[in-house]
């Protein structure tokens, strides 16, 4: 199998005479594990770097900000695209003729990279430069889709496209669906990769799994990832602040038996609820004794995260009326963060029973199917 950046020989061509910028993080590594920092350096003119969230050494906390530096090893001037502004400004693409992005994204419409990509492609599109995606997989696979369609009242930098949770795509092939679906209309070109094949998870490709963000550490977080980011928006700890991020989920005024237990009871195939304590070191709850369940995947196959998660949110408010709360929004007349995080507003207003929330998941998972059929390169 060969990822994108591992064709970058056959690939020279596009890169002749061009002078080049790069959005990466130390996910962006070839088979041989070099940084593709590195391997531009050594076969093209590489003369800027483009920092997403975590920075481009991946040495920065989820939310925090960095300003444009000099890369202290390459040596090449990074600018920072996690910023109010969020796309590359025309003084940052004078500097370049063609834009690429080498990134791991995590098969979830959160997760921020992807918005990274769709505004430099704005950009791209806006001061007529190139945009070059170097494709990598799913970590989930690409055949499971999952989810509501975003409603764009709800529009953020975790959710900007109207997609679903689980989109089933690489980032090449969403990149395909951006441009054309939503209409940005950049010069993109996908170098794609070879031995990929869709049902694949991240395991059975070979490649070595490197933490994406700092709360992404492993594969099986990124599998749970899409059931349990819901509850950045209550106080309940999504495991931030401790070394299960998103596999554990939990609060002071829980009782992990009575939840996990609860939790079983659905009988969600391909998983397991098992009750936990836990004491976070950051976030929410810090240093404060907590309670609730960790989600042992067991057949990743069956697992659904999207409709576990949002059962799970309906267990706990149900089991906790007087504890359990949505967390307001940062400003003043804006969406709350789960408001951002599911996409709609049925979620934190409990308009729906489960069966009814179920049958959303289904009907705009098949709808979104059908749209993204037409961006799929493998």
């Amino acid at each position: 199998m060969k990822i994108g950046i591992d064709r970058i020989d056959e690939h020279l061509p596009l890169f002749a005479g061009k002078r080049i910028g790069l959005i990466t993080n130390p996910t962006g590594i070839d088979g041989r594990l070099r940084s593709t920092i590195d391997v531009l350096k050594e076969k093209v003119n590489l003369v800027a770097l483009f920092a997403p969230e975590h920075g481009i050494r991946g040495d920065l906390q989820a939310g925090v900000h960095l300003e444009s530096h000099v890369d202290e090893r390459s040596q090449i001037i990074v600018y920072s695209l996690y910023t109010q502004e969020k796309k590359p400004t025309k003084e940052m693409l004078d500097a370049i003729d063609a834009l690429c992005i080498d990134i791991q994204d995590a098969g979830s419409r959160f997760y921020t990279y992807i918005y990274t990509m769709a505004y430099a492609m704005i950009a791209c599109a806006e001061h007529d430069k190139e945009f070059i995606v170097f494709d990598r997989p799913n970590p989930i696979n690409g055949v499971d889709v999952e989810g509501n369609i975003l409603d764009l009242k709800y529009r953020s930098f975790i959710g900007y496209y109207p997609i679903v949770q689980r989109h089933g795509l690489t980032i090449g092939e969403l990149a395909r669906l951006f441009n054309e679906e939503y209409n940005i209309g950049c010069r993109l070109t996908v170098v794609p990769m070879i031995g990929w094949k869709r049902e694949m998870f991240y395991p059975e490709t070979g490649l070595l799994w490197i933490a994406p963000s700092p709360n992404l550490p492993t594969l099986e977080t990124a599998l749970v990832y899409n059931a349990t980011c819901i509850f950045e928006g209550t106080n309940v700890s999504e495991g931030r602040g401790t070394t299960l991020p998103f596999q554990i989920v939990g609060a002071p005024y829980i009782d992990p038996y009575g939840l996990s237990d609860a939790m079983n009871d659905f009988g969600f195939p391909g998983v397991f609820f098992r009750p936990i304590f836990f004491k976070p070191t950051f976030s929410k709850h810090a240093d404060k004794q907590c309670s609730g369940i960790q989600i042992h995947v067991f057949d990743a196959k069956l697992f659904r995260p999207v409709k576990i998660g949002w059962t799970l949110f309906d267990v706990i408010r149900k089991m906790y009326p007087e504890d359990f709360k949505i967390n307001p929004p940062w400003r003043e007349g804006s969406p709350n963060m789960l408001q951002y995080n599911t996409g709609c507003d049925y979620i934190q207003d409990g308009a729906y029973d489960l069966d009814e929330l179920y049958a959303i998941i289904d009907r705009d998972s098949d709808i979104f199917s059908k749209t993204r059929e037409r961006y799929l390169i493998y």
